[in-house]
């Protein structure tokens, strides 16, 4: 059992923050997921005749991350928000990436929804998983880069084990330790706002979609919330 925990220092910073953890257990990443494929393709279709857009930073829940990278000391215009920079891309090159099919499931929700989302594999996730400020002594090698070493300064909020960063700047990019590969049998996954008051019906909805076209190629699956009323929920193997 791995507890993922919101530190009260992030719920009082930001207290209208709500996540919903999307788990699948016995997870099948090397055989074919058709609806993922077809989210995809709907989405890249709809984007290129105009009928539907990326949300951007004008928009208000692309626009709050930028507000709470802004206040922890990130610039939002060079790191951006994994959501915000996900529909960059699909504005700019009319197609989102294809890595896997577990993350381009996530990739598909979230920008459906305008919402940030990772994953990371539970398998490779050491003790417990923290969000919470970093207190700038830890490390983070990032996803691609197995042998850059990084520190996220003081007061960066990240998500942490026992081994070190799992996600820098809150959700900009995920380590390369914990990534979601083909082989990866048993993963959480994370939809998140910081403003919940607002979007927490859209992160619930967007995390049952994502439960839905998971649970085609997984054992069980399961979705819990989180929020600074309810600041740990248990995930399991």
């Amino acid at each position: 059992m791995t507890l993922v925990r919101l530190a009260p220092a992030v719920g009082e910073a930001f207290p209208d923050t709500f996540l919903a953890l999307v788990t699948a257990a016995g997870l099948r990443g090397r055989t074919p997921w058709p609806a993922t494929d077809a989210a995809l393709a709907e989405l890249e279709r709809r984007c290129a005749e105009g009928s539907w857009l990326p949300a951007d930073e004008s928009d208000p829940r692309i626009e709050a991350w930028h507000t709470a990278y802004r206040s922890f000391g990130t610039n939002p215009r060079r790191i951006r928000p994994s959501v915000d920079a996900l529909g960059r891309r699909l504005a700019k090159k009319g197609a989102l990436p294809r890595i896997n099919p577990a993350v381009d499931t996530y990739n598909a929700v979230s920008v459906r929804h305008g919402l940030p989302a990772g994953a990371f594999d539970l398998a490779q996730v050491t003790g417990d998983i923290d969000i919470r400020y970093a207190d700038g002594t830890e490390s983070f090698t990032p996803l691609g880069a197995p042998g850059t070493v990084e520190h996220p300064g003081p007061g960066e909020i990240v998500y942490t084990d026992t081994t070190g960063v799992l996600t820098r700047h809150w959700n900009h990019r995920d380590a390369h330790r914990t990534r979601v590969t083909e082989d990866s049998a048993h993963v959480v996954f994370v939809l998140e706002t910081v403003r919940g008051t607002h979007d927490g019906h859209l992160v619930e909805t967007a995390a049952e979609e994502l439960a839905e076209l998971l649970a085609p190629h997984a054992d069980r699956t399961a979705v819990h919330h989180l929020d600074p009323s309810r600041p740990r929920a248990a995930v399991r193997l």
